[in-house]
Formats: C-alpha cells, structure tokens, sequence
C-alpha cells in the first residue's frame, strides 16, 4: 500500500471542527468518500467541485484505507 499524501489531508481545528479535509478546501474526507459511496464517478465529482483534483479523490481513498488497517476488532460489551 501507498503512504497517504498528507500535504492533501489536513486537519485543522479551526476548519470542519478538526475533521480531516481535503487540502484545507472544506471539503471533509468523509463527504468524498460518501459521494464515492452513493455511486458518482471520479469525473462527475470533479465537475461538481471544480477545486478538487483526481489525487484528491485517491488521497482520500487512501487515507480511508490506512484507517481501516486495523489489527483487530473488540465489540465493547453495552
């Protein structure tokens, strides 16, 4: 696996309250990943927002990939 870009994730508090967003744009990692999710195309989500770049979709896949690489799981007990 590829490292995570990190000048394309940034996390500032005083931007989106700390959430990990693309290149300080206010666009959050999450809202990408969810637009990827719904089913729009790389293409059709650069149209949409003119100021995200291809590797900023990929940065965001990656980034959500590095965070699921977990060892293991625990169901905390309610």
């Amino acid at each position: 696996m590829t490292s995570i870009d990190t000048s394309r994730i940034t996390i500032d508090p005083q931007i989106c309250h700390g959430k990990p967003c693309v290149r300080g744009l206010r666009y959050p990692v999450t809202m990408i990943l969810e637009l990827l999710a719904a089913g729009m195309t790389n293409e059709q989500i650069l149209s949409d927002y003119p100021d995200l770049e291809t590797e900023d979709i990929t940065a965001c896949l990656r980034y959500a990939a590095k965070l699921s690489d977990v060892k293991s799981i625990t169901r905390a007990s309610a």
